[in-house]
């Protein structure tokens, strides 16, 4: 079976984010996070995405970054989003997001999509965050809710990677693929000191 890394590599992201593979309750959810983002990030600020794939977020934010940085261990995804991205004061580095080659203090810090609940070393991804974003409340993750499950089901299936195994705290597809899924209590005890609201009916974000 595959791991997460190769899944990924394999361009799982790029066939995920083609709205004709989405059910409805997906589309909404990745909608209304972009609707978050317009809303938090403001004119002239430094914004970190870790996990940021090809870099899609920053780049829709582009215009009113002072400057944005995307981190992704997927050097074809950065490839990709060096391509992409047309705002100058945007950087794409390829790096895993427990150890960030970067030295610097960001306004903001982002892991978007659910990135989180695919990465094995969660404490260590939140650790970075709040090195790079020191200021609390200004570190945000969305992560998909339990009730996320039926609708990550077909999502998985659409895309070649049927559910092989489901628990309290994650699926598995056929496919290699783990995405997790979080309740709020959950959610307390590997974060820490944050604040929880939900997104749609199948997600929460999370500021800490």
């Amino acid at each position: 079976m595959m791991s997460n890394e190769e899944v990924y590599a394999g361009g799982l992201l790029n066939r995920a984010l083609n709205p004709a593979t989405q059910p409805p309750e997906i589309r909404e959810f990745l909608r209304a996070e972009i609707d978050l983002l317009r809303g938090v990030i403001t004119d002239g600020m430094q914004v970190i995405d870790s996990g940021c794939g090809t870099g899609r977020h920053l780049a829709l934010l582009g215009d009113r970054l002072r400057m944005g940085v995307g981190v992704d261990y997927q050097h074809g995804y950065i490839t990709e989003a060096h391509g992409r991205a047309s705002a100058p004061q945007l950087y794409f580095v390829t790096s895993d997001a427990t150890a960030v080659p970067i030295d610097h203090v960001f306004d903001f810090a982002a892991c978007l999509t659910n990135t989180w609940g695919t990465m094995s070393d969660k404490a260590g991804v939140l650790n970075e965050m709040r090195r790079l974003a020191p200021v609390p409340q200004t570190r945000l993750l969305s992560v998909y809710a339990e009730t996320s499950v039926p609708a990550r089901r077909e999502w998985y299936r659409r895309l070649g990677h049927a559910v092989l195994e489901e628990s309290p705290e994650y699926l598995i597809t056929e496919g290699g693929f783990r995405s997790e899924h979080f309740s709020e209590a959950r959610l307390r005890r590997l974060v820490g000191d944050c604040t929880i609201r939900q997104l749609t009916g199948i997600a929460y974000v999370v500021t800490f």
